[in-house]
């Protein structure tokens, strides 16, 4: 088989890189053009619309996140569930992926108001919170994890972490992750002694670990490692 990326693949990430430089709001079919080495009229011919082009694409990244579930069910399940929770830390040079994101969050905008993306987002969102409970129920029938309400746990777990990345992406002072205007010596990102703060999204990783993850576990089992959940999940975006 050929290692060479399919043309729908080449759209998909020029969509990823249109996105990324100019925002859902002002993307056009030429930007994404630009970006894959296609013309626009071999956009057109596949996609009437851009809502059918971003549509397809928001089927494309839901797709790809479920693949890295697949990839980790065999994992022990703390383990997994660690690295669920570093999936959402954004690093302080994790600027392409924040301006990613933040575009992700515009289309999400869209889905009061336009039934398809509506059902993407409903897609993403059922992965989200069945992963959690996937690995949660694997885990207590492991004896890994107490018996707790594995829904409810699910859902607080999802929305923690999915509002700390909404938050960082919209009210902190950039992919440094600390609020604008927030007092502490620029150059180290508010730091005092010469090391850059933790991101938003990290410090709320670390605290959901701390404060909802640690008690779910069974008498004797060692606290999962945030490191190694975002290790986990750095190497899958290398070798993409």
């Amino acid at each position: 088989m050929s290692d060479q990326p399919s043309a729908a693949e080449e759209i998909m990430d020029g969509v990823y890189r249109a996105l990324r430089a100019h925002g859902y709001a002002d993307v056009t079919m030429q930007d994404i053009a630009d970006e894959c080495s296609k013309s626009k009229s071999l956009l057109h011919y596949h996609y009437d619309t851009k809502e059918d082009l971003l549509v397809a694409f928001l089927d494309y990244v839901i797709t790809d996140s479920e693949a890295r579930v697949r990839a980790h069910a065999d994992d022990p399940p703390a383990e997994r569930l660690a690295g669920f929770v570093g999936w959402f830390v954004f690093e302080a040079d994790a600027a392409d992926r924040e301006a990613f994101h933040i575009a992700l969050l515009e289309l999400r905008t869209q889905g009061p108001f336009n039934e398809r993306i509506r059902e993407q987002l409903v897609r993403s969102d059922r992965l989200l919170r069945g992963t959690v409970a996937d690995i949660l129920e694997s885990g207590i029938e492991a004896g890994v994890f107490r018996e707790v309400d594995v829904s409810e746990t699910a859902a607080l777990i999802v929305a923690t972490l999915d509002g700390a990345r909404t938050r960082q992406i919209t009210l902190t002072g950039g992919a440094d992750g600390t609020d604008a205007g927030s007092e502490g010596d620029a150059e180290t990102g508010g730091s005092t002694d010469g090391l850059p703060e933790p991101t938003y999204t990290r410090l709320v990783a670390e605290a959901t670990l701390r404060r909802i993850v640690e008690p779910l576990l069974a008498e004797g089992v060692d606290p999962p490692s945030l490191a190694d959940g975002i290790a986990a999940m750095t190497r899958d975006d290398e070798t993409e």
